[in-house]
């Protein structure tokens, strides 16, 4: 079975869009270690804000109170700094589910920051006015013990959190890493495939070499067609230059594995008012005609299809389209090109060229030569409907009823 460039690269296009996310998501896990570093270093730095503020120098008292102002509101900032940081916590806000249980020692936290800064106004402030000295320095050391017991406990909670995601990242970097690889192997196998069809093509490798595209296998085709005609120009009507029946059947037998997934859908068209036994056309205009309608046909082709002239006035189409709606609609549209045609000639003035036609869906249990024989039959009902038209079964199977 011949592969489809197309939808390799496709389907590259999709994995490389895959390696960037898991590439993007790595961004983000790097990221939400670094806040998991900033995050240490805050609750340690507010571990030595709260040691220094219980032991404040009282040498210059103004310079000692600015001091204890100030690292009083450092503490609540490291607290909102916590907070900000935990906005880019993705691991920990997505996956871990932490949400509650950390907002909710940092608000502890903060209340006992707010504790903590009370009792070291009343040691530096009050102290002579309420309690002893040595009374206020045990309430605020008991305060500081408390508030740096809970920065341990976040501590101790950020190492088991940074745990379990490492497991998580070391598991989906091992599962990236291998499909990254076999994709890699994967590709890596159909490009050195493509290329070596391309190679083929261009006559760089003489060994024999089985075509492993469909595109590529579709190029050759046509690049052969020349030296076929020389070959066997028993395929070819010599009118035209299009297949004859035996060229259609050779050509059906090399492209109908190009593409097995498509419909194949069978369509003989006749010129209307045009046959051997009433010949009203001179035989220079009757092959002006036909080369005119052999033509039109041509550039409705696509690389699995095959088109014929397999009678006096009549034609044999082969489509392959993904949809049966597809391949309908293109037949409409080969009828419609030939009736624009407009040829003239001396005696007859401007003539008008119209086409009708049977269309059926050939399944793959059923031979060409069985669903031309169908085809026809469907067209003498688009003939004996007004012509110029083109009928499917269903239309035969309504007539019928």
């Amino acid at each position: 079975m011949k592969h489809s460039i197309k939808k390799i690269f496709r389907n590259l296009s999709f994995f490389l869009l895959a390696v960037s996310i898991f590439a993007g998501l790595a961004i983000l896990a790097t990221i939400d270690h670094l806040n998991s570093y900033k995050k240490i270093d805050n609750l340690n730095n507010q571990k030595e804000i709260i040691s220094s503020l219980t032991n404040l120098p009282k040498d210059n008292l103004e310079l000692m109170f600015i001091e204890l102002n100030g690292k009083s509101k450092q503490l609540h900032i490291e607290i909102d700094k916590l907070r900000t940081l935990y906005d880019y916590n993705f691991a920990e806000k997505y996956i871990l589910l932490n949400s509650k249980e950390y907002l909710s020692d940092l608000d502890k936290l903060n209340s006992l920051t707010t504790a903590f800064n009370k009792e070291a106004y009343v040691h530096y402030y009050y102290e002579k006015e309420s309690k002893s000295e040595t009374t206020t320095k045990e309430e605020l050391e008991k305060k500081a013990s408390s508030l740096v017991k809970q920065i341990d406990s976040i501590i101790f909670k950020d190492i088991t959190y940074s745990q379990r995601k490492f497991n998580i990242h070391k598991n989906a970097t091992f599962l990236v890493f291998i499909i990254t690889l076999l994709g890699f192997i994967w590709y890596k196998k159909r490009l050195d495939m493509i290329y070596k069809d391309l190679q083929f093509l261009f006559h760089v490798n003489h060994k024999k070499h089985t075509i492993f595209s469909q595109e590529v296998g579709a190029i050759s085709v046509r690049m052969n067609r020349k030296s076929m005609a020389v070959d066997n120009p028993i395929l070819l009507d010599p009118v035209t230059g299009i297949n004859n029946i035996k060229g259609l059947m050779s050509a059906y037998s090399e492209k109908k594995g190009m593409k097995e997934d498509n419909f194949t859908s069978v369509s003989v068209l006749e010129i209307d008012n045009f046959s051997k036994t009433n010949r009203v056309y001179s035989q220079e205009l009757t092959q002006a005609i036909l080369k005119k309608i052999a033509f039109t046909m041509s550039l409705h082709e696509q690389v699995a299809d095959v088109i014929s002239r397999t009678d006096y006035n009549q034609f044999t189409i082969i489509l392959s389209r993904p949809k049966k709606e597809d391949s309908f609609k293109e037949i409409e549209n080969i009828r419609k090109s030939i009736s624009e045609l407009k040829l003239s000639s001396a005696e007859l003035g401007e003539i008008n060229i119209t086409v009708s036609g049977g269309y059926v869906i050939k399944p793959n249990n059923v031979s060409l030569e069985e669903s031309i024989r169908q085809a026809k039959k469907v067209l003498l009902h688009a003939q004996k409907s007004g012509k110029n038209k083109i009928s499917q079964i269903k239309d035969l199977a309504q007539s019928e009823l």
